[in-house]
């Protein structure tokens, strides 16, 4: 969005407002959820929605759409109250929040239908939002992808699996934010407000690292403008926050994660406080742009338009080799098709996908949990994943395939040296759990 098209400061920063109060009067309500850490990332949500991304609130699986993916998913109630604002359903539907006959649930899953992956399992997030970036190039769109992560959970091994495969693949088209707060469930995170030490990490890994205060509604927009005028390497913007902020007796606090606040006075004073943070403006409304118009891709009947395979009675062919002649085959016939591979592509055969089709191709390196979360981003976007390695290590991402289950996930796993022994390289390479 431009500059001149954008809402103005203080429409923005009631909005934020709005997304405070939201967040508390919803988990409030439910007596569970985490408030806090929903309103240290009340100023990045507002500036986001309402004056970054492109996409239709009344459609928010248009294909052109920018893509927003929550890494932090226990900030669900935040999520829901943007989209409350935004317009896709009544602002009073947030009080569902938690409530057993909703899908406004603890953490948010694609049960909405502006949920693309499921999120709350911490790490998972950025991995998506790399396969949603992806599948940009693959489909030709200029949609952009934004993910929200924590400063707590940052400490997972799968953000820096993301972080090298990001700038591996040169994604400009993604940008992270991280909700800098300085406390994790338990006590202050290993880097507290240390943002010189947090962007030196990603701009180590390849990414134009921005710091910001992420209270300051101009300073993160100037961080949107720049993250988009940067060419060849994806973006992190690392936004000083605080747990609770605008409501004074929570607002930095330690021992506040997970917890609402009382209903009755407590909460009432809160939303009080908050309330008298509006500024009177008759500036207008946001008007969110929509998003380009995007060609739907065609459907394909397999059963009639793949080759049946050209094996003779009698030969002798190993399962690996032919599912990556399979692999090709499928992939001649729909262009939806895609392969991610974690360095094995000639033992497991996927190398033969990737001759006939290397744009289609996703290298992500001896790292199977952004292989298989990318692949989670990809599926989400319309793409049909087949990530594949040595079974035993896709153990490595077995929370990733756990979460792809509760995605809905269209994803094709595939492992290859299944069983009680492949030979010589011994139990390290076996996946004897299968049995």
């Amino acid at each position: 969005m431009s500059a001149a098209k954008r809402p103005s400061v203080p429409v923005l920063k009631n909005l934020a407002t709005q997304l405070r109060i939201d967040s508390i009067r919803s988990t409030t309500a439910a007596g569970s959820g985490h408030p806090t850490t929903c309103m240290s990332a009340a100023e990045i949500m507002a500036t986001l929605f309402f004056a970054e991304m492109r996409f239709d609130p009344k459609n928010p699986q248009h294909a052109g759409a920018d893509r927003f993916v929550l890494s932090k998913g226990h900030a669900a109630p935040i999520l829901y109250a943007a989209w409350a604002a935004a317009g896709l359903f009544p602002r009073e539907q947030v009080m569902d929040l938690r409530k057993i006959d909703s899908d406004l649930e603890g953490h948010p899953t694609p049960r909405l239908p502006f949920v693309d992956v499921a999120t709350g399992s911490l790490g998972q997030g950025i991995c998506a939002a790399i396969g949603t970036a992806l599948n940009a190039r693959r489909i030709g769109s200029g949609y952009r992808t934004y993910v929200l992560l924590g400063d707590g959970e940052s400490a997972e091994g799968s953000v820096w699996e993301a972080a090298e495969a990001g700038a591996f693949h040169a994604l400009d088209n993604l940008c992270g934010v991280t909700d800098v707060n300085a406390y994790g469930q338990s006590r202050a995170t290993q880097l507290a407000h240390n943002l010189d030490a947090l962007a030196a990490r990603w701009t180590a890994f390849g990414w134009h690292a921005i710091t910001v205060d992420g209270h300051d509604v101009e300073a993160l927009l100037e961080a949107y403008d720049e993250a988009r005028a940067t060419k060849g390497k994806p973006t992190m913007i690392l936004a000083r926050t605080f747990k609770g902020q605008g409501v004074a007796s929570i607002a930095g606090k330690d021992g506040w994660h997970g917890k609402a606040l009382k209903a009755g006075e407590e909460a009432d004073a809160a939303i009080r406080e908050l309330e008298a943070l509006y500024v009177k403006t008759d500036d207008p409304a946001p008007s969110i742009p929509a998003p380009a118009a995007v060609k739907d891709e065609p459907a394909v009947d397999h059963m009639k338009a793949i080759a049946a395979p050209a094996y003779k009675l009698g030969d002798l062919v190993a399962t690996r080799e032919a599912y990556g002649t399979a692999l090709a085959a499928l992939g001649k016939v729909d262009p939806r098709v895609v392969a991610l591979d974690a360095d094995v592509k000639n033992s497991t055969f996927s190398d033969r996908f990737e001759k006939a089709f290397p744009e289609r191709f996703y290298q992500m390196f001896i790292a199977e949990q952004v292989m298989v979360g990318a692949a989670m981003g990809l599926a989400a976007r319309g793409a049909i994943p087949f990530p594949s390695s040595f079974a035993c290590f896709l153990y490595r991402a077995a929370d990733f395939v756990r979460m792809a289950g509760v995605s809905f996930s269209n994803m094709k796993l595939a492992g290859s040296h299944v069983g009680v022994s492949i030979g010589e390289d011994g139990p390290s390479q076996m996946a004897l759990e299968d049995l």
